[in-house]
């Protein structure tokens, strides 16, 4: 079995960054002893952004949104996700 390297001690988060984006993980870690994991409150970074649309496309898009029950913008989320898995 090959050894791995020791990861060093970091100062800080910049510090670490900069290490991970010129190592090769790999030398660090054996493939076999690595576990899954999951973050269940981990929460998407989201970004605002501004759109322009036509009043009674937002019109449209609530009343479909009501007959839900979800929140309109949630529904534009969804409409977005479904276009951009379609192609």
């Amino acid at each position: 079995m090959k050894s791995t390297k020791t990861i060093p001690t970091f100062n800080n988060e910049e510090e670490e960054r900069v290490f991970w984006e010129t190592e090769d993980t790999l030398e660090y870690f054996q493939l076999s002893k690595v576990q899954k994991v999951r973050f269940p409150n981990l929460k998407k970074t989201t970004k605002s952004i501004s759109i322009r649309l036509p009043v009674a496309m937002i019109d449209e898009l609530k009343v479909k949104a009501h007959s839900m029950d979800i929140p309109y913008q949630s529904f534009i989320k969804i409409l977005l996700k479904e276009g951009l898995h379609s192609h």
